[in-house]
């Protein structure tokens, strides 16, 4: 069984409350029912913090004995060196994930210090970024 956490960034506790028409109406405690339940055979633990050195923290606790990470940093995508910087530092493989296109909005949304180090990048299919995102470490 493969070892799989998601990594939520600021603001992402408020799916299903914050702007319900870009990132729609499910909550992630839900949501992550149903992954669980889809992908029963990998061992999925999730954590969501609004502070950056927390989530760069927790990259550093599990970046060299997890299977896999999906990382939503959200807003901290385009402006976290800091979290680019520690996924490069890292050995587990990172998939950047976002709900959103973000390069349907702002332009500031369009630069990622997450990307060069990631091993790929899912965007703009809702929550099922996450499914297709697991799905890659099948």
């Amino acid at each position: 069984m493969k070892n799989i956490i998601i990594i939520n960034g600021p603001n992402l506790n408020l799916l299903g409350k914050r702007q319900p028409e870009i990132y729609g109406h499910k909550d992630f405690d839900n949501f992550l029912i149903d992954l669980k339940t889809k992908f029963q055979n990998f061992n999925i633990t999730y954590y969501q913090s609004n502070i950056e050195g927390e989530i760069i923290d927790k990259l550093h606790e599990v970046g060299f004995d997890i299977d896999g990470i999906v990382l939503n940093a959200a807003a901290y995508t385009h402006t976290s060196i800091g979290i680019g910087d520690a996924v490069a530092s890292i050995a587990s493989p990172v998939i950047e994930v976002h709900i959103s296109n973000t390069y349907a909005r702002e332009d500031f949304r369009h630069k990622s210090y997450i990307s060069p180090n990631a091993k790929a990048i899912i965007l703009g299919f809702g929550l099922k970024s996450y499914e297709l995102a697991l799905s890659s470490f099948e």
